[in-house]
Parts: structure tokens; C-alpha cells; sequence
């Protein structure tokens, strides 16, 4: 389950060391640590880290086909998770150690920065190959952090960006060595924590409002 830890003005919120799916109480546990970095006073910044294989596989498809009759209410959750991210007031960067897909490259779109391991790991959208539309919500989010040309590429062709690939399409920011990615992108959320507050907040549901009104749309379907 993600675990929130402080580095000085950096919080670090681990999301655990599976495929951190959006299970329901796996989504439960990021807003409680959102709420945490949210409330905080003073200069402070996220980065959002993983362990293991994956940083995030996205949609926890087997919990949804079981749970059915709450598909409604499991796609607003997740909709709300984005939306919250996309306009936390305070910088935001993703360390993606390893594949990040579908929710999960949606999830680190919504993050101000991200930084990516270069050598191994994939950041896609598989949704063309998995038959599985992306809502309205979705495609604002996907389309506001690209440029056309790689939103287009990434929505329709399922393509799985290496991290030097990912950087060449500016689908992330950094793409260093192993090692080098959770310190890389603390080093960048340092240099950012006097950002925090109501006007960064501001900024970002201001630049963001189209992508933000679209993930809050309460009858958006899934598919």
C-alpha cells in the first residue's frame, strides 16, 4: 500500500511494490497522503516514487469485472484522483523506476515533471490494444500534457516509449540511470518547494480548467 515519508521540504509517497493497480483502497490511501502534503504549511514539494517492477499498471480491471455494480462510482474515483493531482498546489514530480501504464502514465501525466529510468521500463498507453476507450476525461488529461503529435501516436497506436524515447517525445522530463531517478527528481522538487500554495493552485486550475472540468464530469462512462 503507498506509504508518505518526508526528506526535508520533500514528500516522498511511495507507491508500493506490486503493480500498484487503483484498487479502491490502494486510491483511498493516496488521497489520505494527499490530503497530508495538501494541508501542510510552508515550502514543501511530491515526488512520487515506487519499488520494484512497476510504478504503476493502471486500472485494477480485475477488482472492476468483480465489483460491477460500482463501476460508476469506481470511475469517478479515479477521474478525482487525476483531477487532484493535476491541481495540487504544490509542484508535483513523478520517479518513474519502472512501466507505467494505461491509469498509471495517466497518473504521472497529472504530475507537474517526471523523470524516468532510461535504460529499461516503458511508459504506454495500451488501451488501443486492450479494446478499452479512453473516457472523455482521459483524453482531456492525456491531451493537455502532450503535444499532439505524441498524444495522437500514444492514444492510438499503444506505443511503449523507452525512457530516451520518452524524453526525445517529451512524454517526461529526465530520463537518467537507475539509480539516479529518485534523486534526480528530488533534486528537482527542492529546488521548486517555495512554489507551494494557494496561487500555485490557482495557476494550475486555471491552465488546467478544460482537462479538470472534463475529469469531474460525474457521467462520464468507461468505455
Amino acid at each position: 500500500m503507498p506509504v508518505l515519508d518526508r526528506q526535508d521540504t520533500v514528500y516522498l509517497l511511495d507507491l508500493g511494490d506490486g503493480e500498484n493497480r487503483f484498487h479502491p483502497d490502494w486510491i483511498a490511501a493516496v488521497d489520505a497522503a494527499l490530503d497530508e502534503v495538501e494541508k501542510a504549511e510552508g515550502p514543501r514539494a511530491l515526488v512520487t516514487t515506487a519499488t520494484g517492477k512497476f510504478w504503476s499498471n493502471g486500472l485494477d480491471l480485475e477488482w472492476l469485472f468483480a465489483h460491477a455494480d460500482q463501476h460508476q462510482d469506481y470511475v469517478v474515483s479515479v477521474h478525482e484522483l487525476l483531477a487532484r493531482m493535476l491541481s495540487l498546489p504544490v509542484i508535483t514530480v513523478a520517479a518513474l523506476q519502472g512501466h507505467t501504464f494505461a491509469a498509471g502514465a495517466m497518473l504521472s501525466l497529472a504530475h507537474d515533471f517526471r523523470v524516468m529510468r532510461a535504460d529499461r521500463g516503458y511508459w504506454c498507453l495500451p488501451e488501443a490494444d486492450i479494446d478499452i476507450p479512453f473516457t472523455p476525461g482521459m483524453s482531456a488529461l492525456i491531451q493537455a500534457r502532450l503535444t499532439p503529435q505524441t498524444a495522437h501516436e500514444a492514444m492510438t497506436t499503444a506505443r511503449r516509449f523507452g525512457g530516451h524515447d520518452a524524453l526525445a517525445a517529451a512524454v517526461v522530463d529526465r530520463a537518467v540511470e537507475e539509480a539516479a531517478v529518485r534523486d534526480t527528481a528530488v533534486e528537482l522538487a527542492s529546488a521548486l518547494v517555495a512554489k507551494a500554495g494557494a496561487t500555485l493552485g490557482t495557476i494550475k486550475s486555471r491552465m488546467y480548467a478544460p482537462a479538470l472540468m472534463a475529469l469531474r464530469d460525474r457521467v462520464a462512462p468507461l468505455g
